[in-house]
């Protein structure tokens, strides 16, 4: 027996309808899709013809960019805020900001979130050349920073600019907290005033260089010596018996490290310690705490030091805490960096221990 033929109901009917309505609702948005999808790649590609090329390594900010016809403005290129040369420089900068600044109870962390606004720079100026400057202690509003800038700025400029120091750096620069402008300001107080520290030499970092002409930001990329040599830097800077040692009297040099040697032992001596390398066996800072310790007859908690550095920053933070057990028992501030004791620099290493040797060589 076949089985009944069903009677097409009303259901199935609306189902086919609603079934043919999809389908060409569906055909109607693909092609919408499809027309959106060519217009957006052709305007795409009309903005890829029309654009500007920027260097791909610069990650440009849009305050950047905002330039007036003809204006030129640099910056400096993001890839080299990570070289060590420069974070070197930067880390010593701040130090001696900070030593120069220490009765002021003026701690810099970070070049760009402290200078801008003047306060910082007015007070360096007053300390380093002498002179009062009659400006607003401390001001929050950006027109009246920039006044004071502006007046802070103009009597640095005074100060560098007869000296053949090239102006590197503005007030809308430093305001707006280009660090290439404040590092390139730094370095020549630093270098000027014969700042108590040696810079790292041989700085270089990329800076890019944005123009507009005729409506168009033209960009290009150029190398820039932040510092030379130290004996070019501070040929400002005397060079001292050390340098003529090493150039011309290398026999002198060695009488003068056996005495050297023989004045630090006969205190680490004492815990029984020895020395027969001074450049190697005080790189780490360790040596140079306990003698402190030794020759003020005082005990320097552990807590306080690394008494086995592994890194370079450990062995930095010994030199270091060593430089400031030294300036506190009034000694002046060594000239030679705590990096250049950690990287084995011997003229630098001589400095601090005959420093020591000076002040500690006669027995009370």
């Amino acid at each position: 027996m076949s089985a009944p033929i069903r009677a097409s109901t009303p259901q199935s009917g609306k189902m086919k309808k609603d079934a043919s309505f999809l389908g060409k609702l569906r055909g109607t948005l693909v092609r919408r899709k499809k027309s959106r999808e060519v217009t957006e790649l052709q305007e795409e590609g009309k903005n890829a013809i029309n654009a500007t090329p920027q260097p791909p390594s610069t990650d440009l900010l849009p305050g950047d960019t905002l330039l007036e016809e003809n204006a030129e403005r640099t910056m400096l290129d993001p890839v080299s805020r990570e070289n060590p040369g420069f974070r070197e420089l930067q880390r010593a900068l701040i130090d001696w900001i900070n030593s120069e600044l220490q009765e002021e109870r003026i701690i810099v962390k970070d070049l760009e979130e402290d200078l801008y606004d003047g306060q910082v720079l007015q007070k360096l100026f007053e300390k380093l050349s002498g002179q009062k400057l009659h400006v607003a202690e401390v001001t929050q509003s950006e027109i009246g920073q920039k006044q004071k800038l502006q007046m802070v700025l103009e009597a640095l400029n005074e100060l560098l600019r007869p000296q053949g120091w090239a102006i590197e750096w503005s007030v809308d620069s430093i305001h707006s907290k280009n660090l290439l402008a404040i590092v390139c300001l730094l370095v020549s107080l630093a270098t000027h005033f014969q700042a108590a520290t040696r810079l790292p030499e041989r700085v270089c970092v990329q800076v890019v260089v944005m123009k507009k002409r005729d409506g168009v930001l033209q960009t290009s990329q150029v190398t820039k010596e932040l510092t030379t040599t130290t004996e070019i830097m501070m040929g400002r800077f005397e060079r001292d018996a050390f340098d003529t040692l090493l150039d011309h009297a290398p026999d002198k040099l060695n009488v003068v490290k056996k005495s050297l040697i023989t004045f630090v032992n006969k205190h680490l001596n004492k815990l029984n310690l020895e020395v027969t390398e001074l450049e190697s066996q005080f790189a780490d800072g360790v040596y140079l705490v306990l003698l402190m310790g030794l020759l003020e007859d005082y005990f320097v908690p552990l807590y306080h030091f690394f008494l086995t550095p592994e890194t370079f920053e450990q062995k930095v933070h010994n030199v270091s805490f060593a430089f400031e057990l030294m300036q506190d028992r009034g000694l002046k501030k060594p000239k030679a960096r705590p990096e250049d004791v950690v990287n084995l620099n011997l003229k630098a290493t001589l400095r601090v221990l005959y420093n020591l040797f000076s002040n500690y060589k006669n027995p009370e």
